[in-house]
Order: C-alpha cells, then structure tokens, then sequence
C-alpha cells in the first residue's frame, strides 16, 4: 500500500504527531512532511549509498573508498555489497546495539532498513527456519577490526530473537558465557588490538524446528602458544594470566605460590605492558569465574585449571646455571602440576638416548634447556586450551537426537604481514587463501544459479583463481608443508637452510614463489637469503626461514592433575609411526573446516580497521584501500554488478512502485508479473535496462532504480496532496451534514419513525409469507431428492428429530422399543446413531461393574464356550441353574484341612456318589485343589484323583451345581477339552472284563434309580445330560 511504502522509504527522521502545545495543525503537519521527503532525495549525495551494488562507478576504487569514507564520518559503519556486510571499526559506542534496535530489526526484510550486523543475523535466522537448512557466517578482516565483537553481536541478537523456555534459556546462557571463557584464554594485547583474538573459531549454533537454540560446538584453530613463551614490546601474554594476578583471591594466590605483581613473572613482563587502561583484569576475572561455573565446569576442575596457570608461570621464572637458585620455582610448578620435583628438574636438563635397546639420558646445555622448559609451558597451554574447548562443547551439546539445523560462525584471522613472518604467519595466510577459495566459488556459483533459475542470459565474470597458490603450499609431494615434513621428519641434521634449498629445488619456476637465488636482480635488493616470498592473492608476504621434548611428556603423564593427565595421555608417539607435524595437523584441520563449509549456505561479513591509532572519527584512507584489496570487495563487486545491480521479485516491487502507474493503482488485479510488465512500460524502461525473470525483474544500472526512486518520491508528493484534499472535503462534507440535520423539524423526524416502523413491518409480513411458503413446498417435495425445494425443510426436520431424539434416548441396553421412529430421510443417520448410543451404553455398564463382578462375568462366558452348541438345550437349562454356591474352608473338616491344605483348596462342593459296582449311593464333599481332585467324608478323605491320571469312569457323581463345579475343574486344569457331552447312555470299565452303564431318557419328573438290568437310570426333563466322564 502506499502508506507502507510511503513508511519504508523515510529513514532519515521520525516525524512527530504532535507539537509541544498539543495537536499540530493539519496544514503545518503536511508542510514539514513535504519538506522531509524533499530532503530524503538529496540523502544520498552525504550519506552515500547503502548498498555498494547501487553504485555507478562500481569498477572505481575511488569511489568505492569515497563511500565508504561518507558513512563512515556520518557514523554509518555498515554497508553492503549485496548481501556481504562490510563494517568499518568506529572506536567508540555508538548505541546501535540496544535491545530496541534488536526489536526494530527482528522478522524485516534485508534491504528494508539501513545495513546493520542485526539485519543480516536475522535475514539468516529467518531463512534457516524457512528452508531448513544450515548456514555460516564468516567474519574476517585484520587484528582490531571488530571481528570477535561482530560474533558477539550475532549471538546476542540469537539469544533475544528465539523462543524462551527456562530450560533454552540454560543453553543461551552457555553460548553467551563461552565468549568470556575463550577470550580470556585465547585472546591477548597486541600492538593492533586490545583484544586480539589468537586463534581461529568456528562455533555451530544449533536451532531447533521452531528456531529455539538447544546446543552448540566450538572448533578452535592454531593457537599462538609461542605467546605464552615471548610477547614482542608493546603486547600481552594471555588476558587470563593477568586476571588471575590481579582478580584472584588472596586465599587462591597462597595456595598456588603467587603474588598480586605481574612484574614478578617473566612470561607477563616481556612485553611491558602488563597494564593496560582499556582492559579491567579484575572485573574479567569474576566475570571468567562466573562463567565456568553456569558453563557446568566441576569444583575440581577449575582447581585443576587454576594450578596449571599457576604452573606455567612459576615454570617461567625457572633459570638455569651453576647456582640453585631455580629449585624453589620449580619446586612449585611441579607440586602444582602433580608431578615429583625432581623427574621435572630431569625431564628440562636431559634428553634420552636409545642405542642398542638401551637408554641413556645426555644433559642439556643450558640453552636447550630453557628451549625446553619454553616448549613445556607452550605444550601445556596450548593442549590446556583444547581440554577448555572440548569441556565447552560438553556443555553446549544438546543429546536430543532429532534433526537440527545450524548457523555456523567464523572468525577468523585476517592477512598478517610484519617485518619478520614466521610459520605462523605462514598458516595463517594459508588459511586466508583457503577461504578465499572458498569465498569467490561460493559467491559465483551463487551468482550463476539464480540467472539460470531465473531464465536470465550471462555472461562468467573471469577472476583470479589462486588454487595454483593453494597447491603451491599444500599440494601432496611437491607442496611447501610436505616438503617441510620431510625435512623435519628426515634422518640426520636438518637445518633451515637445508629446507630453504629443498624449496628452491621443488619451486624453481613457480610464478608464486620467490627466494633470494631465484629471483631476478631488482628483487635479490629485497630479500635476505633466508627468506622465501609467496605472492598470495591479497600481495606479496615474504617468510623467514629460520626458526623435542619426550621425555617431558612422560613425566607428564605420571601427574595428579587430572587436566594434564588427559592432555597427555598418549602423547608418547609410537616409534613405528611416523608423526604428524604441526603444518600437516594445521592443513588436515583447515581442509576439515572447508568441507563443513561447503555443505552450509554462506554469507559473510568483512571487518575493516580505520586507523593504526585506534582512534575514532579517523579514516586512514591508504590502510583501508589495502584491506579493501586483500579482502577481495571490489572483486565481489564486480562479480554482483557483472549481470544486474537490482533485483527483486514481483510481488516486492510492484507493492513499493505501483503508485507510479494508473493501471496498476491503487489495487492491480492481474498476476505481479503482468503488473511490473505494464508498469516499466509505463515508466518507460528501455530493453537493455532490465530483463523479466520467472520470479524477478532484474534492473541493470543504478541510475535507472534512482531515476524510478525520484519519480516515487515526487508521486508521493501528489499522492499526498490529493490525500489532504480528500480529506478536508470529508470534513467540510461532515460539518455541512450535521448542520442540516440540525435544522429538521419534529415532525420530519416523526414522520421518518413512522416510515421506518411500517417499513419494517411490511419487510417482516413478507418473510413470513416467503417462509410459511417454503415449509409448504417443503412438505410437499419432502420424499424427493434434495433440491432447492425440499431443502430447507428437510433441514428443519433433520434438526427437529435429532431434538427429539437427545430427549428421549433409551436408558438401558435392553431397551429396545422405545428408540424413536426416524422420518425416511434419517433411517441410516438413525441406524448408526442407535449403534453408537448402545455402544455407549455398554462403555458405561463395562466401566460400572466391580472386579467381582467382573470375574463372575469371565466364569460365565467360560461356561458359555464350554457348553453352547455341544449340549441341547443349553439356554433353557442354564437359566434353571444357580452359580457361586461355593463352600468355604469352614466347611471342611479340620483334619481333612491339614492333610490338604498345602496343595491349596481352589473349590468345594457337596454331592452324591454312586458306587460303580451296584449304584449305592453316598453323600460327599468334592474338594479341587491345584493338583488333584478329593472325596471327603466328613472327616476322612475316601479317594484322592489326580488330574493327569483321568481316563473316564473314575467317579459317578450327581451335582445340583453341575455347570459350576465343571467349569471350576477346567479353571483349575487349565484344559478347557475334559468336559465330553453324549446322549443316550454311558460305558465305563468296573473291572477286568465287567462293564457298568450309565443310561438317561427325558421325563416330567427328574429322578436318578438302579433299573431291572443293572443300569443306573437318570430321568431329567431334558434331551441330554452332561456325563462326568474324562474328568470324575
């Protein structure tokens, strides 16, 4: 709409809605906001543009760094070439970076507000959620840059952005805290930073679905341990050695043999600079303590730490000489570390020889000795810091196995050059190459895609490809770092100066590799004949030359300390396996770094240093031209201005320009493509000043979106004329009408009462008729399908009868008549809803019984499975019978009860039983226990059967609870296949060679007799009995 876009394009002031005496009137408001917006189109020539890829001159470094030099004297330290920020270093507090600017910046589009470190965090966040998938941001630039203060913005605007539980917030106090922990430990004072990062980061931060963050992990690279050893003039060592001497508690610096006096250990004073003004050891030692305790670091582990530091800087003050002045010192360090004082004092003044499966320890001089006891201290702190590191990712990591996405942040060092580069200057341009690499294939192929997407013909921008540099360094066999391996890891003496000629061997020809005897005469001026020099991409660097502790690592492994213990647990290496160099270990972790890169969307923010002095409101225009050079931003200029300056997808640009074109305001009805079609051609845009992709309008120059911009600006102009007008005839219109109903008279206001009512009622007769009309039609059509008719009516019966129906339901599930009678259009509504409400009925019956109830149930339905369909007449005869009679142990005699009352008495009941040879008949108690069955008189057990010895004819037994006590023999036995139903007459064996018969026949009369030949008769009233036989 107009007013958003009238909104969005307002950015240099907040316009008031009032003055100080209250309501501003109209005509002076409209006034000042025409002003404003008259302003607004001159903004650009003192500011500068925002956005690089909108300048004319892109090819123009002049330009480019007049730009930049703009907003940077206007306090805009942020700009973009695209989506790359670019953020110049102010030196002071600029108060962009409250909680208010956050909420300002959090869910808005990139581009629609001034470029700040917030837009571009939130434009990842937001396009991680919405595409699922994992990005990084890589933060470079030179030491005092602003790159660690860059990180620490993202992560604090992650921890206000996402989702906030108690348990995240746990996990968003983690990541934040980390920063503290790792600067202390990681970051010093150099003479270009305060602050001075000294190793690489990479810090995944993990996202949930919703965008909570649950976890994260740090990967650190080359850490400068050699700091820990040697400070040039002017620089620190480690920012947590100093807060631990001046922060630690005094009880804390007794128990490690320290004082509250830097100037006491040699390792803090080399530098003389031991206090710095800008930096507050004290207040950052309580802020580290706090940390490493939210962090989940145990009591024991930082006592463990505290000592190793303790220890690191006694072993500092340790000397060497005819004197014995060092022992105290190196007493310390060892008690602290957890290791005997003298296997130390050994480990730094000898070395170990082995000859002929022997070992012979050869004392240092005292020069190898203190070169020692230096690399002792660096091997301590620098696989300390690993420990740190990975104690870190411990607590960041998130158990929860579902799939996460990530955003990924890379700080990294920039090009160093000094006046004497050494190796680790050497790794870190490799590294920067590297990412270079990375940098240019990722912005082109980013480029290449969304033309190819979009339908849009191109031509590649050709660029340097420094992979003939990267291979110079890493190239397997031939490169710098495995040349040095070799020379390393050869045996005999190897010197510098024999590596130095294995270069120039190897090299020889490379048009990136120089050294005093290869080079040309003019050049041989400029180089020692130690050195090397590499030409990288950013310019020329040229590198020194010139520049093992076993048995040390031994005696570590015998500490106490359970920090070292780790650190050094196999740090012995294995005299058949050739070890790894620190370059070959520095490149395996660099190439892992890219391919994590490589698999995650980039976007990148390059950091830039003002001034040498750190000084703010100072801009040093030939130190920022160099690192707008070895940064590459004019390269990637080129590359986002070699196909078009702007683009933007239909919907966007049609919304903010539609007032340009009548066709296409206020509200364009076609698709957004048509649209921005019809509105270039109103503006007039020529062919070779755009092109129309699937999903975006691509404009090539600048002038031309600024030409469109102006013509905006003065549209708004009229929009805002027209808008006054419309307004103040509305109001004339309004005064006008509420004077002229001020003049009616009564009785036109009682004559139009009169007509409203009688309106009213004709309106309400004639829905009656319309609807008595419609029930009568209804009724009528009410048996034919559903038609404009029927249908209403239909629906009033529907209603009507499921009123109905809700009044009257049946109470029980026995009831079955009193179910209303459906009209023919519900039957099958009806049908179903009767099965519910059974179903229903049943659900609350089941839920209502009791569990006795409910196991007489189960006997019940098991009677039914045993007799249904095996015996006639089933239901008739168990409606006569009775169930649960059940005799009790108090029934039983007492002696009976003991001779049988450890098998467990599960079921007794009275019976008769007929003698098999004869038919006498004798009253009994039937006792089934868990193993067998008993015939009890009175106090005397006649017979005992046992369930697995059955075989038919045992017993002859009449029961008045017949189904009953079968149906608790089959519970008992666990077999429900025992009970046989027959009809007509039974056999059974008496004995060898003489049978009895058991005979049954129906009568009135039920009776049980012995007839004329010799059967025993039973007379029932029914067709069929049940025969005890195979089971009694």
């Amino acid at each position: 709409s107009f007013i958003e876009s009238f909104c969005m394009s307002v950015t240099l002031a907040q316009i008031p809605s009032h003055d100080k005496n209250g309501e501003e009137p109209l005509e002076e408001r409209c006034q000042r906001i025409l002003q404003e917006m008259e302003g607004s189109l001159t903004a650009r020539d003192r500011v500068g543009i925002q956005d690089f890829v909108l300048l004319d001159a892109y090819t123009s470094e002049t330009a480019f760094m007049d730009n930049l030099r703009k907003r940077f004297n206007e306090n805009l330290i942020y700009t973009y070439i695209g989506t790359l920020l670019v953020s110049v270093n102010p030196y002071k507090e600029l108060g962009i970076y409250t909680k208010k600017q956050m909420d300002i910046y959090m869910g808005v589009n990139f581009f629609e507000l001034p470029p700040h470190i917030f837009a571009l965090a939130d434009n990842v966040y937001r396009t991680m959620i919405s595409e699922t998938n994992n990005h990084f941001i890589l933060i470079s630039g030179e030491s005092g840059a602003g790159k660690t203060e860059a990180s620490k913005k993202v992560l604090q605007f992650y921890a206000v952005c996402c989702p906030s539980t108690r348990l995240l917030d746990n996990v968003r106090d983690r990541l934040l805290l980390s920063n503290p922990v790792l600067e202390a430990f990681g970051n010093a004072k150099t003479l270009k930073n305060d602050n001075s990062s000294r190793f690489g980061k990479y810090m995944d931060i993990q996202f949930d679905h919703q965008g909570a963050a649950v976890g994260g992990h740090v990967l650190s690279y080359l850490l400068e341990k050699s700091r820990v050893v040697h400070q040039n003039h002017g620089e620190r060592n480690f920012h947590i050695f100093y807060q631990l001497v001046e922060g630690g508690e005094d009880e804390l610096l007794r128990w490690l043999g320290l004082e509250r006096n830097c100037q006491n250990y040699r390792f803090l004073i080399q530098g003389e600079c031991a206090k710095v003004s800008s930096i507050n050891d004290k207040s950052d030692w309580k802020t580290v303590q706090k940390a490493l305790t939210i962090i989940e670091f145990s009591e024991k582990d930082i006592e463990h730490l505290f000592a190793i530091l303790a220890s690191v800087l006694h072993l500092g003050n340790v000397q060497f000489g005819a004197s014995a002045l060092g022992y105290a010192t190196l007493n310390n360090s060892a008690e602290l570390l957890g290791i005997p004082s003298n296997m130390l004092r050994e480990g730094l003044t000898h070395r170990k020889i082995e000859a002929k499966a022997e070992e012979v320890l050869s004392p240092f001089t005292a020069e190898h000795a203190k070169y020692a006891r230096d690399a002792l201290a660096k091997a301590i702190y620098g696989r300390t810091f690993s420990w740190l590191v990975n104690k870190i990712n411990e607590s960041l990591a998130n158990k929860d196995s579902t799939r996460k996405t990530v955003i990924g942040l890379l700080d990294i060092y920039g090009f160093e050059v000094f006046d004497v580069n050494s190796f680790e200057q050497f790794c870190i341009n490799f590294c920067n190459e590297k990412l270079q690499q990375l940098f240019i294939q990722l912005t082109l192929k980013s480029e290449q895609e969304e033309y190819e997407m979009e339908g849009i013909e191109w031509e590649p921008v050709p660029y340097f490809n420094n992979k003939i540099i990267c291979d110079l360094v890493e190239e397997k066999h031939r490169g710098i770092i495995s040349i040095l391996d070799e020379e390393c890891l050869r045996p005999g003496e190897a010197t510098d100066f024999t590596f130095l000629e294995k270069l120039e061997e190897k090299m020889c020809g490379h048009p990136h590799f120089v050294t005093h005897k290869l080079a040309d005469q003019k050049t041989r001026k400029t180089l020692e004949r130690g050195d090397f020099r590499l030409l990288h991409y950013a310019g020329e660097v040229t590198y020194s030359a010139a520049g093992n502790c076993l048995l040390l690592f031994k005696v570590m492994r015998q500490s106490k300390n359970s920090i070292i213990q780790h650190c050094f647990h196999a740090i012995e290496p294995d005299g058949k396996k050739r070890p790894e160099t620190v370059a070959t270990q520095f490149k395996s972790s660099l190439s892992g770094l890219t391919e994590i890169l490589m698999t995650k969307e980039p976007w990148y923010v390059r950091c830039l240093k003002p001034n040498h002095c750190k000084q703010p409101d100072r801009f040093d225009d030939v130190m920022v031209r160099h690192q707008v050079k070895y940064l590459g931003l004019m390269e990637h200029l080129r590359v986002r201005r070699a196909g078009f300056a702007y683009r933007r997808r239909y919907e966007v640009f049609l919304k903010r320009y539609k007032a340009l074109c009548p066709d296409t305001w206020p509200h364009w009805k076609g698709t957004p493509a048509e649209g921005v079609q019809r509105l270039i051609k109103h503006l007039g845009y020529k062919p070779d000043e755009y092109k129309i992709g699937r999903t975006k309008i691509f404009i090539r120059h600048p002038r031309t979106l600024f030409a469109t911009e102006d013509a905006f600006e003065i549209c708004k102009h009229e929009l805002a004329t027209r808008i006054q007008a419309k307004y103040k005839g509305y109001r004339v219109k309004g005064q006008y009408q509420r004077q002229r109903e001020a003049g009616i008279n009564l009785l036109l206001i009682e004559t139009c009462w009169r007509g409203l009512q009688a309106r009213k009622e004709r309106e309400r007769r004639a829905w009656a008729v319309k609807v008595i009309k419609k029930f009568i039609k209804g009724f009528m059509n009410r048996n034919q399908p559903v038609s404009m008719d029927n249908s209403e009516y239909l629906a009033f019966v529907r209603q009507s009868y499921l009123t109905r129906l809700k009044d009257n339901l049946p109470k029980s599930v026995l009831d079955k008549t009193t179910w209303l009678t459906p009209p023919p259009i519900m039957q099958e509504a009806s049908v179903f809803l009767r099965k519910l409400h059974t179903r229903l009925l049943v659900r609350k019956y089941v839920r209502g019984i009791s569990s006795q109830q409910k196991v007489q149930l189960q006997i019940k339905a098991l009677t039914s499975d045993i007799f249904r369909g095996r015996k006639e007449n089933y239901p008739q005869s168990i409606s006569l019978c009775s169930f649960f009679v059940y005799s009790g142990e108090k029934d039983i005699n007492i002696k009976v009860l003991q001779q049988i009352c450890p098998e467990g008495i599960k079921y007794s009941v009275p019976v008769i039983k007929y003698d098999r040879n004869g038919f006498r008949p004798r009253f009994r108690q039937l006792i089934f226990t868990q193993a067998a069955a008993y015939l009890v008189e009175e106090a005397k057990i006649k017979q005992r059967v046992n369930y697995s010895s059955l075989k038919g004819g045992d017993l002859v037994l009449q029961c008045s609870y017949l189904f009953e006590a079968l149906t608790k023999l089959c519970v008992v036995t666990k077999n429900h296949s025992l009970i046989k139903v027959v009809q007509g007459s039974v056999r059974f064996d008496i004995q060898p060679g003489k049978e009895g018969f058991v005979d049954f026949k129906s009568s009135s009369e039920a009776m049980v007799y012995r007839a004329k030949n010799g059967h025993l008769m039973v007379v029932g009233p029914h067709n069929a009995i049940v025969n005890s036989r195979d089971k009694s």
